[in-house]
């Protein structure tokens, strides 16, 4: 009588020979190609351009953010809006850009401004917020303006 978990051994070996050196060149082609970007990105490092380039997509990466969660909550919000929810949110993505002080950068406010341009909030409305996303700084209402004027 045929066995077939016998045949079924054997096909899982085979399977595992045809296998292993794909799995194994797999890992030493990752291992190298992760040398090789490592190399390249350490020598354009040292020129300077490559770190300037991703930090300013960084910060390009931050301003859309903030730019785009203002004008979320702008066009979700009612008129009780929730200023401490929304600058808790701010927070939440200078977080997750590693960007520690965003309540005392230039950028954030302009960003916010930019929001406030893209929700379509005029007059009152925009003087209201404005203000409030401030907190009645007038630095930092200059520079929600400023986001605001630059908008297109």
């Amino acid at each position: 009588m045929y066995s077939n978990s016998g045949h079924f051994n054997l096909n899982l070996f085979n399977a595992a020979i045809v296998l292993l050196p794909l799995v194994v060149t797999g890992c030493s082609f990752s291992d190298s190609s992760g040398s090789i970007s490592d190399s390249v990105g350490s020598v354009s490092d040292s020129s300077g351009s490559s770190s300037e380039s991703s930090k300013s997509n960084k910060e390009k990466k931050y301003d859309n953010e903030v730019s785009d969660y203002t004008t979320a909550y702008v066009k979700s919000s009612h008129a009780a809006a929730d200023y401490n929810a929304y600058l808790k949110g701010i927070s939440d993505i200078a977080a997750k850009r590693g960007i520690v002080n965003w309540d005392q950068e230039p950028k954030t406010y302009i960003a916010i401004g930019k929001g406030l341009k893209k929700a379509g909030i005029e007059g009152v409305a925009y003087e209201t917020y404005r203000k409030n996303f401030a907190n009645s700084d007038a630095e930092k209402m200059k520079n929600i303006q400023k986001g605001y004027e630059s908008e297109k």
